[in-house]
């Protein structure tokens, strides 16, 4: 049953999917269902208030015409009854015949279906009598008897039954009618038949008068609705289309009342926006031109002042110990000053839009190998042990080596100087669609939300930490446009005291958009019970300490 119940409440799901996305994403389906169901209720209420009010004061009338009309019978049957001493009296039932026909004859309502009935319930030895002659058992019930004969008292009842091949509802009233011998009954049985066809017209006329309002109702939700909402559908795709960079859009004003003077505000919210950003623009241009051209007018001074600080710094054992080692400094800022400058040419171009990807089928592990070798001095120097995890097959994918070997550069060099003397792991790993490579080191890690903030220019998560490579503080932000540049990723994790790990990520064919990595950002060794990669990335690694 409870496999049956989720099918039925799956299929359920899919007929409806159409009309809850409509309902989600209508506001004016919402607003005229919503009025439709409250006017409905509100309409329906009203209307039965109404039908149930109106039959019950035709009923009412009914039964006042009844208790007049049976008041007249019992005071007339009381007269003809006077003349009988006792209830043996052998003209008595000649008497009631002659009272029930004389009254069913005075009867207005006589070609309605009224019946009169007089029974002498105390006397069974008296017949009872009914006009016309029509069988009364389902109409007068033991009830009704009881009530009128022993409790001597007018008494009323409401019964619907079949007579003369039809169903009818009557109206049947009793009253006792006094006599020197005793009491016997009289019985007047009306039909509502009149009544009960204008309480079924009343009904009709509330329901369609009712469903008529209700329609109308919606109808006038629904353009009123339409007056609010379509200008508002219009401010939302004038929005998407300035959110798409197209800033000449505006919207159209009509008229004077409060939507035209939201599409007036909105207009004039859209001119001041293009304003900024054209300004912006223009701004952001002018320092992208003026970062591209001073660091082009440095290189001829540098070029000349590393001439010469070279000639200074070849001679420097001839020099005084404070001029030689003056010389060492001049020789380290400018190689420095020399490397920012290559950093700040490179964002510039990235910048300005200049930068080209050269990509080729390239192995990736050699270039791996290449980083570690380059960077082994500066790990020996720091007691830091560069292992690398590599797989025993080629990773061939459609790179620039280039960049690719620039981004590795830069990530194990800080991972070396981050390290505190522990090993940095370098892990690769692929699959069909992507590769990945993640250095994990084990040093002073990230705090919560820096692994944003160490792609920024010239940021540092410790500004007064002394640096061994003497880095520029462009080189993770090129990192970053050099994966962009290839459509992959450069993601960052750490923890405090518990090191960093950086993965990049590539697809293996130029221009292919990425889905997953094969390699988790999070380290293996933060994750209990993580399954191992797949395909190329579960093959046997290598691991090679420098």
């Amino acid at each position: 049953m409870r496999r049956y119940w989720r099918v039925l409440v799956r299929r359920f799901e899919v007929w409806s999917s159409p009309a809850r996305r409509a309902w989600r994403r209508s506001l004016q389906l919402r607003v005229v269902t919503l009025t439709l169901v409250a006017s409905s209720l509100l309409v329906g209420a009203f209307g039965w208030f109404i039908a149930d009010r109106s039959a019950k004061i035709l009923l009412s009338r009914a039964q006042d015409e009844v208790q007049v009309s049976m008041r007249n019978k019992v005071s007339y049957a009381e007269q003809q009854l006077t003349v009988h001493p006792q209830a043996r009296d052998p003209r008595l039932p000649t008497t009631f015949t002659t009272i029930v026909g004389q009254l069913a004859d005075g009867d207005p309502a006589e070609s309605g279906g009224s019946v009169v009935s007089m029974r002498a319930g105390q006397y069974p030895e008296l017949p009872s009598i009914t006009s016309p002659n029509v069988d009364t058992a389902d109409l007068i019930s033991a009830d009704l008897v009881r009530r009128v004969s022993d409790g001597r008292k007018v008494a009323n009842q409401i019964v619907t039954a079949h007579l003369d091949g039809r169903t009818t509802k009557y109206l049947v009233t009793g009253s006792p009618v006094p006599t020197s011998f005793g009491h016997v009954e009289l019985y007047y049985l009306v039909p509502l038949t009149t009544e009960d066809s204008a309480a079924n017209q009343i009904r009709t006329t509330v329901l369609a008068t009712g469903l008529a309002l209700v329609i109308m109702l919606g109808v006038i939700a629904g353009l009123v609705t339409r007056l609010v909402v379509t200008p508002v559908r219009v401010a939302a795709r004038t929005a998407q289309r300035l959110s798409a960079g197209l800033l000449d859009q505006r919207m159209k004003v009509d008229g004077e009342d409060d939507l035209a003077l939201l599409a007036a505000s909105f207009n004039q919210m859209a001119a001041n926006l293009q304003r900024q950003i054209v300004r912006l623009e223009e701004l952001s241009r002018l320092q992208r031109r003026f970062t591209s051209d001073v660091s082009h007018e440095l290189r001829t001074p540098l070029t000349t002042v590393r001439m010469a600080a070279d000639l200074i710094f070849a001679e420097r054992d001839e020099f005084d110990p404070a001029v030689a080692r003056s010389a060492e400094l001049l020789q380290a800022e400018l190689d420095r000053f020399e490397s920012l400058l290559t950093d700040l040419l490179e964002i510039s171009r990235f910048d300005a839009g200049f930068a080209a990807l050269d990509a080729e089928h390239s192995d990736l592990v050699p270039i791996v190998e290449r980083v570690a070798d380059r960077l082994a001095g500066l790990a020996e120097r720091v007691g830091v042990a560069i292992e690398l995890h590599l797989p025993d097959t080629p990773v061939i994918a459609e790179v620039d080596p280039r960049r690719v070997e620039r981004v590795l550069r830069n990530l194990v060099g800080n991972a070396v100087e981050h390290g505190e003397a522990r090993p940095v792991q370098v892990t690769l790993a692929s699959d069909e669609a992507a590769v990945a490579i993640t250095v994990r080191d084990h040093g002073v890690g990230l705090k919560p939300g820096e692994e944003r903030l160490v792609f920024n220019r010239f940021w540092r998560a410790d500004p007064s930490r002394a640096r061994q490579t003497g880095g520029t503080g462009l080189g993770l932000s090129i990192s970053a446009e050099d994966a962009r540049l290839h459509g992959g990723w450069l993601e960052a994790w750490g923890a405090p005291g518990e090191g960093a790990q950086f993965r990049l990520t590539l697809p293996v064919r130029s221009g292919d958009r990425l889905l997953a990595a094969p390699l988790p950002l999070i380290p293996r060794d933060r994750v209990p019970a993580l399954p191992a990669p797949s395909g190329t990335a579960a093959e046997e690694m290598k691991a090679e300490v420098v």
